[in-house]
């Protein structure tokens, strides 16, 4: 039987807020033929432990060696350590890597799917690091690019009672900039999409990702069911989309 995309009734408890990334992914996944995937920053294995329990064989690179660590444990105890890799290293120097089909083909381009997940957001250059994952697809191969949408920042922290950093993140301003870290991007539509652009990637159309979950108190009782079929029935719809937690593309390699 072909694998199809994870859900709770199966036993994979995915995050709710994921529904609209998943959905998109799904007719890739889903469609019973082993990819080759690379999940940069995929850290502990959120996206990684599921692909592989769908049969693909996924490459995890992440700078933390603890988070590594992690995604190894999760994905022995799932049964699936054979089908995942991690490799420590950043997003902008995957070329320095030993990746699926490095310097075979000139271009190393080898991988069917790339996650670019939370990821642009805090990287030196996200034009460097997009480019660099563009690279390591195959022509036909495809990106999943999910970032923090620059709206929904706003929205949620005007509603939690902080105005000044409200309009700090409306005018692309730091709204801590006392603290030490620096300060995680975020987007607007039109941003991704000319970065995905940019990259040499052909855009599908961009969803909304969270466009309600993070609105719900835990406490709150929702039926988990129901939110889902409600993010997914949200995520291509505005104006509810404008305003979600994240932004999410698939684009292309031609």
């Amino acid at each position: 039987m072909p694998p199809t995309a994870p859900d709770p009734s199966s036993g994979e408890q995915l995050p709710v807020r994921t529904a609209a990334i998943w959905a998109a992914l799904d007719p890739l996944v889903g469609a019973g033929t082993p990819l080759r995937v690379l999940d940069v920053g995929g850290g502990s294995g959120g996206f990684a432990v599921p692909l592989a329990r769908l049969g693909h064989d996924v490459t995890v690179v992440d700078p933390s060696a603890d988070a590594l660590a992690t995604l190894e444990r999760r994905a022995q105890n799932a049964g699936v350590g054979d089908r995942v890799r991690g490799l420590q290293g950043d997003g902008d120097l995957l070329h320095e890597l030993p990746l699926d089909g490095s310097g075979d083909s000139g271009d190393g381009g080898g991988y069917d799917l790339a996650l670019c997940h939370a990821v642009l957001e805090v990287v030196d250059d996200p034009a460097a690091t997009l480019g660099e994952i563009t690279r390591a697809l195959r022509p036909g191969g495809q990106v999943s690019v999910a970032t923090a949408n620059r709206a929904g920042a706003v929205l949620a922290r005007a509603l939690s009672g902080h105005p000044k950093e409200a309009l700090a993140l409306l005018e692309d301003r730091d709204p801590a900039p006392s603290r030490t870290r620096p300060a995680r991007r975020r987007f607007a539509p039109a941003d991704v999409l000319g970065l995905v652009e940019g990259a040499g990637l052909r855009a599908g159309e961009w969803r909304g990702v969270a466009v309600v979950a993070d609105l719900l108190d835990a406490s709150s009782g929702a039926d988990p069911t129901a939110v889902r079929r409600l993010e997914l029935a949200l995520a291509g719809a505005s104006p509810y989309r404008d305003v979600a937690t994240g932004l999410h593309v698939l684009a292309t390699r031609p």
